[in-house]
Parts: C-alpha cells; structure tokens; sequence
C-alpha cells in the first residue's frame, strides 16, 4: 500500500460512492479542497485508490488551539476496509501537521465510526448532533503529538 497526495478531483469518485451515494457528485466537493492549506492524501494498491482523506485548516469553537485542521471526507472503499489503509492515512498526516506546527486535528465523525476514531486516539466533544441529510455524529478532536 503506498499512500500519497492526490488532488482533489482524484477523491471526488471515491467520496461519493462512499460517503454520499445518495446525493450528487457535486455534493462531494467542498469548498475548501483548493485552499492553500488544504491536503488530501490516497491510499493505492497498485493504480487504485482504496482510500482517501481530506484535511483543512479550520478552527472549532469547542477546541482550543491553534491551528487546528478538520478531517473531511474520510472514505474506504468497502473491499479494503480493516486493512489498515485508513490507519496509514492518518499516520501519514499528522506528519505533516506537525510539521505544519497543528496544535490538532478535529472532525465530525459518523457515530457508526466514532469507535474507530477513539481506536486512533481521538476524543468525543459533547453530544451527538444530526447532519441532514447524512444522519447522526459526532465531534471529535485529537492533539498533534510533539
């Protein structure tokens, strides 16, 4: 498994048939893809992308530090799931947030997945809260080793 940068339209297909089937590829983008600070990293087995994970520098109300940056679009194709390539992406970018001096990290977890972020460190903050049309999450945060 080799994981790399990749550009934002390279995570588009894999965003959508994972996390947004229901909703328009359109729906896939965020706003923030193209932002200077902006990262997004794939995981490959041979040519194919398996697994993807978007981070943004976006402060959070609930968390303190500075700067913070949001992980968004987090998706695995369910083939490869529980193969480590979600681990080996989080790895690989809390690398370069440290060296981007992050204070941490943060993201709105899906409570069906919320367990597997707590698995890589992270933290619940407060209750679970509706994402229409998606359904019910989490916020979760995590510091940035030093």
């Amino acid at each position: 498994m080799k994981i790399t940068r990749i550009s934002p339209p390279q995570a588009y297909p894999l965003r959508h048939a994972v996390l947004r089937p229901h909703q328009s590829l359109e729906a896939c983008k965020y706003p923030a893809d193209f932002e200077k600070d902006s990262f997004h990293l794939g995981a490959f087995i041979g040519e194919s992308l398996i697994s993807v994970a978007s981070f943004y520098q976006e402060d959070h109300p609930k968390i303190v530090g500075t700067p913070l940056f949001r992980l968004r679009g987090m998706a695995t194709l369910p083939d490869y799931r529980n193969q480590g390539a979600g681990a080996a992406l989080i790895r690989e970018a809390e690398k370069i947030l440290e060296a981007r001096d992050a204070s941490g990290w943060w993201c709105n977890a899906r409570t069906t997945v919320s367990q597997y972020y707590e698995k890589m460190g992270m933290e619940a903050v407060g209750e679970v809260f509706e994402i229409v049309p998606i359904g019910p999450h989490r916020l979760m945060k995590k510091a940035v080793a030093r």
